[in-house]
């Protein structure tokens, strides 16, 4: 139902213009702010709309990373990279979600909570900075999808511009292409909760253990990568269908399944329709 009200309150016009179109529509709401802070996950699109708020508002913006367990290592590198290289002013903020027993439970709406508390350290640190208005780079695509943060978010009184101006995640990559952001084809990595099938109880070791069995997966050279747990200690990997055969070798199987023992999984499995964005929803 969210979804729907969400895409019928964008304009008709709005989603039928082009892609340079929307760009400067973005440009042009973005100018309307006094200032802005944006949260900055390393991911393309929270990347296309910080440079484009960087370059609409330069010192004006101000980039915030909220780290803790549920953030991988190689995104926290990624986002500290990009930082030093382009200048724009950032924050690294903790996130202590321990604290909130309604996401450690892991229900079916548990990025709701986790969302809920990520907004609120943003308000926190935008009112230190004296920043009036907090921006995420939800599109119209994730609108689509069964994404319970973005309603926290909006409660919070998150500002969804890329929304605002009608654009989809397509359109993020290809506009984020043209304006020469260097990840424009950077595969999507949301947080290792999503990785944890729902009523399993969140922890530290659970997180841990599914982000060292990516990053291992991703020396071996696999690009799209998630592993699910499931109930039983059950790890179910999901590659790219293209990358699918590079499993089809009896030395490379139990080379993953002894690693992933060792890192406390079960079972290893391979999902054979490969990776699907919210499998687990």
């Amino acid at each position: 139902m969210y979804a729907f009200l969400a895409i019928k309150n964008i304009p008709l016009i709005m989603l039928a213009h082009t892609a340079r179109e929307k760009l400067e529509e973005l440009k042009r709401r973005i100018r309307e702010k006094e200032n802005l802070l944006v949260a900055f996950s390393g991911g393309v699109d929270s990347g296309f709309l910080l440079t484009v708020a960087h370059e609409v508002l330069d010192e004006k913006v101000l980039s915030v990373t909220i780290d803790s367990e549920l953030f991988p290592r190689r995104e926290l590198e990624h986002v500290k990279s990009f930082i030093t290289r382009t200048g724009i002013k950032h924050r690294i903020v903790q996130l202590s979600w321990q604290r909130n027993e309604d996401f450690v439970r892991n229900p079916y709406n548990r990025c709701y909570f986790c969302k809920k508390l990520f907004s609120q350290v943003l308000s926190e640190v935008a009112a230190e900075e004296g920043i009036t208005t907090i921006a995420e780079g939800v599109t119209v695509s994730d609108l689509a999808e069964y994404r319970p943060g973005i309603v926290a978010s909006e409660e919070e009184g998150v500002w969804h511009p890329l929304v605002e101006s009608g654009i989809t995640k397509t359109e993020v990559r290809q506009m984020a292409k043209e304006i020469g952001l260097p990840f424009w084809d950077k595969p999507t990595n949301p947080c290792l909760a999503t990785r944890i099938a729902y009523g399993e109880r969140m922890t530290s070791e659970k997180l841990e253990m599914i982000e060292k069995a990516e990053n291992f997966l991703q020396d071996m050279g696999f690009r799209q990568v998630r592993v699910r747990l499931h109930h039983e200690g059950i790890a179910r990997i999901e590659v790219g269908k293209e990358e699918i055969e590079g499993f089809f070798d009896i030395e490379m199987l139990e080379n993953i399944c002894g690693k992933l023992k060792t890192l406390g999984f079960n079972y290893a499995t391979l999902d054979l329709e490969g990776y699907r964005s919210g499998s687990m929803d």
